[in-house]
């Protein structure tokens, strides 16, 4: 007796072992006839049938998911040479591969699946497919079974995948559903490939001339919610997108990219290009508005989404025009019973900007409270050394212990040290 024959076990006491490894099988697969005849075969002995009659319910089932999941997306990562509109198209041009590979692709299966069906395809072709190979053994007929019921045949319908181009239509509605939970089950569970397209589109229709507001501000509520799942080397693909909307020269668009870019909070992404591009205008039209409260305000608002990744060369008058901004003037008004006076839109903000600096930041900070001479007259008013000294205490938390300022930082926040601090400037 060799190893892969069991002449002692009679065929009829067979069929209860395979139909106790079938109790797992979806119900509404359960009376496939291929699995049926399946365990008609093997009350006979025939065991090389029944691997080839369960490996066709597996492409059956295999074959029905995938035209549910989404046909055009599976025609997207299969390259057959034609397009697949039936499950008659799958008989006939999709081999067994490609069907795996497709499943694989659309979401159908996983990565542990996409092995372990190869290898049971493999069992079907060399038991199967060949006759003269040797007799497969309960055992090796079993174990496909089971591998084949636990990642197909026990496998629920995937859901179905949104048509991306229906979907783009609808978000131009107001009778876009925006509920959150909706969102992330059309858009978080799609396979790369649709993520990437249908990314790419948003950025698309959010930048375009002649998308309506409806679009645009469904685009707004929806983005984030796919973009938390995004692969990082495609947001910053998408990022990277900017650059070629610059070179357009389209003075809307390019705003409107960089609007979207701070709408999924990836500025981290953009090259330096980009960066001194929407910052460097931004910084001197701030740096040359000292105490023109309505630019100031609307300078520092649009400042802030990049405050942790502003350029080197521009950190200079960064942080001097932020400091002044936020420092301000003391002066007298018959309107106001104070004397203490900045721009209390861009102060409410300049505070967690400087929450973000570095040790490169922070030498700009010393450096400048050093130079600025009018920074210098300004601060000789309590109330205004008291403003700088809150900067002070944020840069002395931000900066490293390896910072080389921190003395002069210990002086300008300690208010027993004001001489001290005053004879280091």
């Amino acid at each position: 007796m060799t190893h892969d024959k069991l002449p002692s076990i009679n065929h009829s006491e067979i069929k209860p072992l395979f139909e106790r490894s079938l109790r797992n099988v979806r119900e509404d697969i359960a009376d496939n006839p291929y699995i049926q005849e399946a365990l008609r075969v093997l009350t006979v002995g025939g065991y090389r049938s029944a691997i080839g009659c369960f490996w066709n319910a597996v492409v059956d089932d295999l074959r029905n998911k995938v035209i549910y999941r989404s046909l055009s997306l599976f025609n997207k990562s299969v390259t057959v040479g034609r397009e697949m509109k039936t499950y008659e198209d799958f008989q006939n041009y999709i081999n067994d591969e490609q069907l795996i590979d497709g499943a694989y692709r659309v979401g159908v299966i996983g990565w542990e699946a996409s092995k372990v069906l190869r290898h049971a395809k493999e069992t079907r072709h060399i038991f199967d497919g060949h006759p003269k190979s040797t007799d497969p053994s309960i055992i090796k007929v079993l174990a496909m079974f089971e591998d084949c019921v636990k990642y197909v045949l026990n496998e629920p319908y995937p859901s179905q995948i949104i048509d991306i181009d229906e979907y783009l239509t609808i978000m131009g509605a107001d009778t876009y559903d925006r509920n959150e939970v909706a969102i992330a089950n059309a858009l978080t569970e799609l396979p790369e490939l649709y993520k990437t397209e249908l990314i790419n589109k948003l950025f698309t229709a959010y930048i375009g001339e002649n998308e309506t507001t409806v679009l645009r501000s469904n685009i707004e509520f929806a983005t984030p919610i796919l973009w938390r799942v995004l692969p990082k080397q495609l947001k910053i693909q998408v990022v990277r997108r900017v650059d070629q909307v610059m070179t357009r020269g389209n003075v809307g668009c390019t705003g409107r990219a960089f609007a979207f870019v701070n709408m999924v909070e990836a500025n981290a992404y953009l090259t330096p290009t980009a960066r001194n591009y929407v910052l460097k205008p931004l910084i001197e039209q701030l740096k040359v508005n000292l105490d023109n409260w309505s630019v100031e305000n609307e300078c520092v608002r649009a400042l802030e989404p990049y405050a942790s990744n502003i350029p080197y060369e521009l950190l200079p008058d960064y942080v001097g025009s932020l400091t002044h901004t936020y420092v301000g003037y003391v002066g007298g008004s018959p309107q106001y019973s104070r004397i203490d006076f900045y721009a209390n839109g861009a102060a409410a903000h300049i505070p967690q900007m400087f929450e973000k600096f570095d040790d490169a930041a922070s030498v700009a900070f010393v450096d400048f409270v050093r130079s600025s001479k009018m920074l210098r007259r300004r601060i000789e008013h309590p109330v205004k050394l008291s403003r700088l000294r809150s900067l002070g205490n944020i840069v002395l938390s931000k900066a490293s212990t390896s910072f080389q300022e921190k003395a002069f930082l210990n002086a300008l926040v300690d208010e027993a040290s004001v001489e001290e601090f005053f004879r280091s400037l």
